[in-house]
């Protein structure tokens, strides 16, 4: 089961430490879209933007990781001004090693953001990268994904089992 545990796991976007992990060395930030950074199909919003911005001003470059098409990745991505990668075949490693090339990052200093265990974080630990799990920003989402999170509750239970934590609290402090 421990190759579907993220390295870390929040509640949302805002309780990542990115200060924390700016000084720790990391410079690049791939991110999962829906879920992750809006609602499920949702455009670009203010709290995406505002977040998106700061990591920048802090130094991070962005890059965004999607299993959907251009057309909807590009759009999101446009007005946050971040590259890309659009079918991106999550879990397969490919898409995270393509992020980290535009980014001109390594595993080394590179950190991936998702809401999914069983294509994000699975994929990004495939890749041997740092992976933060969040929570879902919005419980409605499409059938397929909705079937997938009745087994996300065991692996998140027994993550925080492993760790030592309450079922309610998470490891977000430790970096």
């Amino acid at each position: 089961m421990s190759k579907f545990y993220p390295t870390r796991y929040y509640d949302k976007k805002e309780d990542i430490p990115i200060e924390s992990y700016y000084e720790k060395g990391y410079r690049g930030i791939l991110f999962d879209i829906d879920n992750t950074l809006v609602p499920h199909n949702e455009p670009v919003d203010e709290k995406a933007l505002v977040f998106i911005h700061r990591l920048k001003e802090i130094g991070f470059q962005v890059c965004l990781i999607s299993n959907n098409g251009e057309e909807r990745v590009k759009t999101f991505a446009d007005p946050l001004e971040v590259k890309y990668v659009y079918k991106a075949w999550k879990p397969a490693k490919r898409g995270y090693v393509e992020g980290m090339e535009i980014l001109g990052t390594s595993l080394e200093n590179t950190l991936f953001v998702g809401d999914q265990i069983f294509t994000d974080i699975w994929g990004a630990n495939r890749a041997g990268m740092y992976s933060i799990l969040l929570d879902p920003i919005n419980p409605k989402e499409e059938i397929q994904i909705i079937l997938k999170r009745i087994p996300e509750k065991l692996v998140k239970w027994l993550y925080r089992r492993k760790k030592g934590l309450q079922q309610t609290q998470y490891d977000g402090n430790e970096i």
